[in-house]
């Protein structure tokens, strides 16, 4: 599976403009140790992209499997940009960050960051920690599609008792009888049995 995910490394400019600022130095390190992971663990990385107004129209023509956000005091702005460029077509998303500020964190899980990593980053731990952000992912997208079907089978139901309802009514049927006259209709249109419910509901509310 790693050889064929393709990953963008969202991260600022690594150029570290003062050998004695030790915190740009630390945030280099991450991103070389964190480079160096995925290259060991034959991941495709096809770009390293920065924060900016720019990175939904680079991430829709990269189309990545999975996106990695390396950053630290601007790990905010960069989880949002990110997010938003990911709201149409939702991908995976891994965090580095030294920062443990515990809002950040909250609000990267509510935002649908699927793995949160605080601290030191060794090369040896880049492919389980990707390994589970993409099973979480993938398990949550199964949740949501199943919420959805849920949804979806509900409204069916509903419109379809609503159909059955106004046949009893304005036809003097049964409900079994109302519901194999729905039923029938849809056999013979070659439609869902809630597509030909809604749309006998549209016509009587057109015809009043």
């Amino acid at each position: 599976m790693s050889q064929a995910l393709r990953i963008v490394v969202v991260a600022p400019d690594l150029a570290v403009a003062d050998p004695e600022d030790e915190h740009a130095l630390q945030q280099a390190e991450r991103a070389r140790a964190l480079h160096i992971g995925l290259l060991e663990n034959n991941f495709n990385l096809v770009a390293t992209l920065p924060a900016d107004v720019f990175l939904s129209e680079r991430i829709a023509q990269l189309q990545p499997d999975l996106i990695i956000v390396d950053a630290e005091s601007d790990a905010r702005d960069a989880l949002e940009h990110v997010v938003l460029a990911t709201r149409d077509a939702r991908r995976p998303i891994v965090l580095f960050t030294n920062d443990e500020d515990r809002a950040l964190v909250k609000d990267a899980v509510a935002a649908g960051v699927s793995a949160y990593i605080v601290a030191g980053l060794s090369t040896q731990r880049i492919r389980p920690i990707l390994d589970v952000a993409l099973a979480r992912f993938q398990h949550e997208q199964a949740l949501r599609a199943e919420l959805a079907d849920a949804r979806t089978a509900l409204r069916e139901r509903k419109t379809i008792d609503r159909a059955k309802g106004l046949l009893m009514q304005r036809q003097g049927l049964s409900e079994q009888a109302a519901y194999e006259k729905l039923r029938k209709s849809a056999m013979d249109k070659g439609l869902k049995l809630g597509d030909v419910a809604q749309r006998m509901l549209d016509a009587m509310e057109l015809l009043g």
